[in-house]
């Protein structure tokens, strides 16, 4: 619970000065000994902590899971294991999971997205980190148009959605091999584009590094590049970008 919510619920009445002095007398996280809960993430940046599943064990990932789900209502967890997702499944069983983007969550039922993120990929082998992207993004509140397979090796595919595109409030442009998907974006907006190199190519893209260099050393404006397969930190980027465009 953020301090807004805390502080609208003293005023509804269903929460007491005290409690409420209480919650906010807590520290800014939880130490489980194995690990320091961020609980006040949201209150600073606006979102709250996620689970980077990965390499976590067993027993640590069930309860971080379960904490963060009691102090939010919801919780969000990227690269996650169909064998994680199993365990966890086990004790929360409305949880979701999804093997593509390998994103396993529990969202609120009843969460409104705001304005609009393009997240778009080159070609089909990039859906996995675009998934990524754009899940994290609905995740923080956004609404995300995916346009998909529209890679400059039939660049008509994507001018067929320049006008969804440009209608964005920020865009997401996902591509392996030479990662030039960005560089074309970046010509036909006016709006900040988040470039993600993936890992997807033949030996000479140097599992994303030749599609890093690229995107980088871009002549068109406005590209910002994330870390190779990143979708989720362009996603959490391309909220935070969205935020601000919904409350000028």
């Amino acid at each position: 619970m953020d301090t807004r919510q805390i502080l609208e619920k003293v005023k509804g009445g269903s929460l007491s000065i005290q409690e409420a002095e209480g919650m906010l007398r807590r520290q800014p996280f939880e130490d489980l000994g194995y690990a320091k809960l961020d609980t006040h993430r949201k209150v600073r940046s606006g979102f709250p902590e996620v689970i980077f599943c990965s390499g976590k064990a067993d027993e640590h990932l069930l309860q971080i899971f379960g904490r963060l789900l009691e102090e939010e209502g919801e919780v969000f967890g990227t690269r996650a294991s169909k064998e994680q997702y199993e365990l966890i499944k086990s004790r929360y069983p409305k949880v979701e999971y999804d093997p593509i983007s390998r994103i396993i969550k529990m969202e609120k039922p009843d969460k409104v997205r705001k304005g609009r993120i393009a997240v778009c990929t080159a070609g089909t082998a990039d859906i996995p980190v675009a998934e990524e992207a754009a899940q994290t993004a609905e995740y923080f509140g956004n609404n995300v148009d995916r346009i998909y397979d529209v890679g400059v090796a039939g660049i008509h595919r994507l001018l067929a959605h320049t006008e969804q595109i440009q209608e964005a409030n920020c865009i997401v442009a996902v591509a392996g091999m030479e990662g030039a998907l960005a560089s074309v974006i970046g010509g036909l907006v006016d709006k900040p584009v988040i470039a993600v190199p993936t890992s997807v190519g033949y030996g000479a893209s140097m599992h994303g590094i030749s599609a890093l260099l690229t995107m980088i050393n871009s002549c068109a404006n406005g590209i910002a590049v994330v870390n190779i397969d990143n979708g989720y930190g362009a996603g959490y980027l391309a909220a935070q970008m969205n935020r601000m465009a919904c409350h000028k």
